[in-house]
C-alpha cells in the first residue's frame, strides 16, 4: 500500500493526459510520475530512508506536488508547513518532527533557522539561486526518472499535518497511508469525480482540505488539477472559463465573495459541482448561490485529524443546513459529557470512528489520549443528528477561533503577546465576522509606567505569527474578567467587546 499508487496507475492509463496545470505550464501524468521518481531518487541519495520526515515549506506550485509525491514514494513522511509561519514557528515544527530534509523556496528560506534546527541535514531550494542550500532542480536532474513506490503497511505514517493546539503549540496530526487512501476514495465517490473532470485547486496544499480532499482525490480519479497560487477572484473566474473547470471546491468566505461580485459576464457553464468545507456554510449563502447559479453547494465536514473528510451532504438526498451523513466506512454519533449517545435532536459532542481517523499526534501521547478514546475521535464540535441520520454542527469549542477555515487557539496568540515587555495580561478571543467567519481580537492590560500603541503591537505580532493569527483589534483595558480560580472568562469577552483604543499608557 502506498498513496502514490494513484499517480503510477494514472501514468499507465493516461500517460499523456494533463495531471497538473499551473499558470501556462502543464505536466502530464507520465511527466509528473517521472519527476516524483527523480525527487524520490534524489532524496535517497541524500540518505533519506523509510520513516524519515521530509518537511515541505512551499506555496501552491508544482514543486509542492512533486516533493509530496516523491517523499511518499520513498516511504518517507511528508510534513506540511504553513507558508505564513514565521521563524520561531518554523523552528518549533522542524524540531518537533525532527525533519531530516526541508524543501522550500529561496524567499521562504529566510524564515528557516538552520542554526536552531539540529536534526536538519539538508535544505533544498525549489526556486531562485540556492544561496542557503542545495538546488532542487539540480538534485532532480542528476537522479533517475524511473522508480516504483515502496510498499508500506496500511498503518504506516505517511503525512504529518500540523494543527494548532490549546496549549498554544502546534500538534502534528499523523495520518497513515490507509487513512488517506480510504478517505480519498470515499471523497472521490461522494463527489462523483471522473477522469474527464478538471478540479480547480487554490486552497493551500499544506492544508488537509487541499492536500487530500482535492489533490489526492482528484489524482485517484485520474482527473486534471488546475492549480492556483491562492484565491484571487478575477484569476479564479478566468481559470474556470479558460480551463473549462468542472469542479469547484472552496470555503464559505470564497462563496460569499463571489456572490458579491458581478459574474454576469463570466462563463461558468463548464462547472457541474460546487463544494464547501473547512467552516460552516451559512444557509442564506447556500440559498443565494442556488438562486443565482442554479447549483447546490454540497457541504462536507471533517478535521485534519480525520484525514479530513467524515461527512458529506449528499450524493443521494441533499438537506439544507446539514453537513450530511457519514461517508462510507465512517461512523459518527453525538454524545453527552459522559460519552453516552444522545437521542436524535439533542445536542452533544460529535465523535467519529473509522479508517479516516488519524494515528495520533506526533510524539504527543497525552494529547492523543484526550481526543482518541476507545477508537472514537472526539471533535470538540457541538452538534445534533436528526431522525434520518443527518448531522448539523451547532457550535464549537468556545475558545477556538475559526478564521476562514484556519484554526486559531487563543493560547498561541497569548503566548506571543506575553513576550512583549510592556504587556501585563493578555486575552485573545474570537468575534463573528460576516466574511471570514471569525476574527481574532485581544484585550491588553499594560504594565504600569509603560506605553504601547496598536501599530507597535501589530508590528510585534507580524514578526512572530502567521497573518491570520494576528488580532485585528487590540482593546487596551484596565482589567480582564476572571473566575475565582483565575481563569479568564472568554465568554464575557465575546459578549461585551469594548471599543478599541489605539494606544495606552499606565
Amino acid at each position: 500500500m502506498n498513496i502514490t499508487h494513484h499517480i503510477e496507475q494514472a501514468s499507465r492509463l493516461f500517460p499523456q493526459k494533463d495531471a497538473l496545470k499551473f499558470e501556462d505550464n502543464a505536466l502530464s501524468y507520465s511527466e509528473l510520475n517521472q519527476r516524483a521518481n527523480r525527487l524520490a531518487n534524489g532524496l535517497r541519495r541524500l540518505g533519506v530512508k523509510t520513516g524519515d520526515r521530509v518537511a515541505l515549506f512551499l506555496p501552491n506550485r508544482p514543486d509542492f506536488v512533486i516533493a509530496y509525491l516523491g517523499a511518499l514514494k520513498l516511504g518517507a513522511i511528508a510534513v506540511s508547513l504553513n507558508v505564513m509561519l514565521k521563524s520561531s514557528e518554523v523552528e518549533f515544527i522542524l524540531n518537533d518532527c525532527t525533519a531530516k530534509v526541508l524543501i522550500t523556496t529561496q524567499e521562504l528560506s529566510q524564515e528557516v533557522p538552520l542554526a536552531d534546527s539540529p536534526h536538519l541535514e539538508a535544505l533544498l531550494i525549489a526556486d531562485g539561486q540556492a544561496t542557503r542550500g542545495i538546488s532542487l532542480s539540480h538534485l532532480m536532474a542528476e537522479a533517475s526518472p524511473t522508480g516504483k513506490a515502496v510498499e508500506m503497511a496500511g498503518d504506516a505514517a505517511a503525512a504529518i499535518v500540523y494543527t494548532s493546539g490549546t496549549t498554544g503549540f502546534p500538534k502534528g496530526a499523523t495520518l497513515s497511508h490507509r487513512n488517506i487512501i480510504t478517505n480519498m476514495h470515499a471523497q472521490r465517490r461522494c463527489c462523483d469525480m471522473r477522469s474527464d473532470d478538471r478540479l480547480l485547486l487554490y486552497l493551500p496544499l499544506f492544508h488537509c482540505f487541499g492536500q487530500n480532499a482535492i489533490l489526492n482525490s482528484g489524482f485517484s480519479a485520474c482527473a486534471t488539477i488546475v492549480l492556483q497560487g491562492r484565491f484571487k477572484p478575477e484569476q479564479f473566474l478566468e481559470a474556470i472559463s479558460a480551463e473549462r473547470v468542472t469542479m469547484v471546491f472552496g470555503v464559505p468566505t470564497v462563496f460569499i465573495k463571489l456572490l458579491n461580485l458581478d459574474t454576469a459576464s463570466c462563463d461558468l457553464s463548464s462547472v457541474r459541482f460546487y463544494f464547501s468545507a473547512a467552516a460552516s456554510l451559512p444557509e442564506e449563502v447556500a440559498q443565494r448561490w442556488r438562486e443565482k447559479h442554479g447549483y447546490i453547494i454540497h457541504e462536507g465536514y471533517g478535521l485534519t485529524e480525520s484525514s479530513p473528510c467524515a461527512c458529506y451532504n449528499h450524493n443521494l438526498t441533499y438537506k439544507s443546513g446539514s453537513i450530511g451523513r457519514p461517508i462510507e466506512e465512517v461512523e459518527m454519533k453525538v454524545v453527552d459529557a459522559n460519552g453516552v449517545e444522545v437521542p436524535p435532536g439533542e445536542l452533544g459532542e460529535v465523535i467519529i470512528r473509522g479508517p479516516n481517523v488519524m494515528l495520533g499526534y506526533w510524539n504527543r501521547p497525552l494529547d492523543t489520549a484526550k481526543v482518541l478514546k476507545n477508537g472514537w475521535l472526539h471533535t470538540g464540535d457541538i452538534g445534533r443528528m436528526d431522525a434520518e441520520g443527518y448531522f448539523y454542527i451547532v457550535d464549537r469549542l468556545k475558545d477556538m477561533i475559526n478564521v476562514s477555515g484556519f484554526k486559531v487557539y487563543p493560547a498561541e496568540v497569548e503566548n506571543v503577546l506575553y513576550q512583549h515587555p510592556a504587556i501585563a495580561e493578555a486575552a485573545a478571543y474570537g468575534v463573528a465576522d460576516p466574511l471570514k467567519g471569525e476574527l481574532v481580537k485581544a484585550n491588553i492590560l499594560i504594565k504600569s509606567g509603560q506605553f504601547l500603541t496598536t501599530e507597535q503591537l501589530m508590528d510585534f505580532c507580524s514578526e512572530r505569527m502567521a497573518v491570520y493569527k494576528i488580532p485585528r483589534t487590540f482593546n487596551f483595558v484596565s482589567s480582564i474578567p476572571k473566575n475565582p480560580t483565575g481563569k479568564i472568562l472568554k465568554r464575557l469577552l465575546r459578549q461585551d467587546v469594548p471599543a478599541p483604543l489605539t494606544a495606552m499608557s499606565r
